[in-house]
């Protein structure tokens, strides 16, 4: 079974809070919310999202209720599988400096909202960096895109730091 995108992550943690139906996680999902910000998903795709989830196992229809102004919304809840392919995930570091800027932020922002720390991401994150920064130190070829990615890989990593300091 392939892995979940960061779509169906973001909608699963965001269902992983409490029961809701697809409108609610979508407007979560929306750019001027919290989660939304730092990755917006359109309405479509978080109903496509949902029924991935409940196709895998992740997710199941908990009731329905009426609509506000429209049809009857079926309300999902996270199983087991979910909630435990969900932890799984919020604890694992991202792979590439890249990541940081959109994963990485999602896992903090559900980790938040879940009210659980950060702490051990960020370490385990800061510790993954470690070795690429290393990597990029390494004499080789440098070129505009190693500078680029020298830095990035630098300034990701001031930032593990602060959030690090700020947490422990």
């Amino acid at each position: 079974m392939p892995d979940l995108s960061t779509t169906e992550y973001a909608v699963l943690g965001i269902l992983a809070e409490d029961p809701t139906h697809g409108f609610a996680i979508a407007r979560a999902l929306r750019a001027d919310a919290e989660v939304g910000r730092i990755y917006t998903v359109r309405r479509p795709l978080v109903y496509r999202a949902l029924d991935r989830l409940v196709e895998r196992g992740y997710a199941e229809p908990a009731h329905i209720e009426q609509g506000d102004s429209g049809p009857n919304r079926v309300v999902h809840r996270v199983t087991g599988p979910g909630r435990r392919k969900l932890s799984r995930w919020l604890g694992e570091p991202v792979s590439h400096v890249r990541e940081i800027r959109i994963e990485f932020l999602l896992k903090l922002e559900l980790l938040r909202r879940a009210h659980r720390s950060p702490l051990d991401l960020i370490s385990a994150q800061r510790d993954s960096l470690q070795l690429t920064i290393e990597a990029l130190d390494e004499p080789g070829p440098y070129d505009h895109v190693e500078i680029w990615r020298s830095h990035n890989a630098r300034a990701a990593g001031a930032y593990l730091d602060e959030l690090l300091a700020k947490y422990s």
